[in-house]
């Protein structure tokens, strides 16, 4: 144990461009990735780890595992555009900070693009004022959406997909259930609303993080994805 920690340590002191420039590192990037895209690859890790402290405090390792995944997914880690993240997580056993991978919610609306199957895929935050019914047996909502928006606190959020063979399915939750799911499955986040911190994604970008739990509950349990 005292080695691996040594070793992990070690890690943390070495820049990610010197470890990504490393011939070993290298060839197994351009053995995964192709060669020629070897140092886009690289770039476009290089590049979303500058913009983002806390994931510099991660070991190079697990940072090049998290990018690899969404690179075998064909995803971009470039935060701008939301398709995944490497988020830090503190990993009490080895006494430092990895980078785990999290597919966004732009993330999962490409792979489900990528299908070719869907004629709409669509999700939104619903305001205060906005709803006028959903019925959840035939999955229709009625709404009259507010133009001004920052006039109302948001209430809900609704998802909803259509194939091209005309198969349906939507869904809508309230905020409370969005709030209750967060504080179920995001220690961080629960963490965040006790100390009244802002450390998580849940904090910095509720709206976002909701959207990708309404399409990961949507398309995972009735729609389909493809990395194709």
């Amino acid at each position: 144990m005292a080695v691996s920690n040594s070793l992990a340590k070690s890690q943390q002191k070495t820049s990610l461009t010197a470890y990504l420039s490393n011939d070993a590192v290298k060839n197994q990037i351009n053995s995964i990735v192709g060669g020629k895209n070897g140092t886009r690859f690289i770039s476009s890790i290089i590049s979303a780890v500058n913009a983002n402290a806390s994931l510099q405090e991660c070991t190079n390792a697990s940072i090049l595992s998290a990018a690899l995944l969404g690179e075998s997914l064909n995803l971009s880690p470039s935060p701008q555009l939301g398709q995944y993240y490497m988020v830090p997580f503190k990993n009490n056993n080895a006494g430092v900070k990895v980078a785990q991978f999290q597919l966004g919610y732009k993330g999962y609306i490409q792979l489900a693009l990528r299908t070719g199957r869907y004629r709409k895929l669509n999700v939104l935050a619903i305001k205060e004022g906005e709803l006028i019914s959903f019925n959840p047996l035939e999955e229709e909502i009625e709404v009259k959406l507010i133009a001004d928006e920052v006039e109302r606190e948001k209430m809900g959020y609704y998802a909803m997909f259509e194939y091209t063979d005309g198969f349906k399915k939507a869904l809508y939750w309230s905020k409370e259930k969005m709030k209750a799911h967060a504080m179920k499955y995001s220690q961080g986040y629960a963490a965040d609303v006790k100390k009244g911190t802002k450390w998580t994604f849940w904090s910095k970008d509720f709206d976002g993080m909701a959207y990708k739990t309404m399409l990961r509950q949507i398309i995972s349990k009735w729609g389909s994805m493809s990395i194709d």
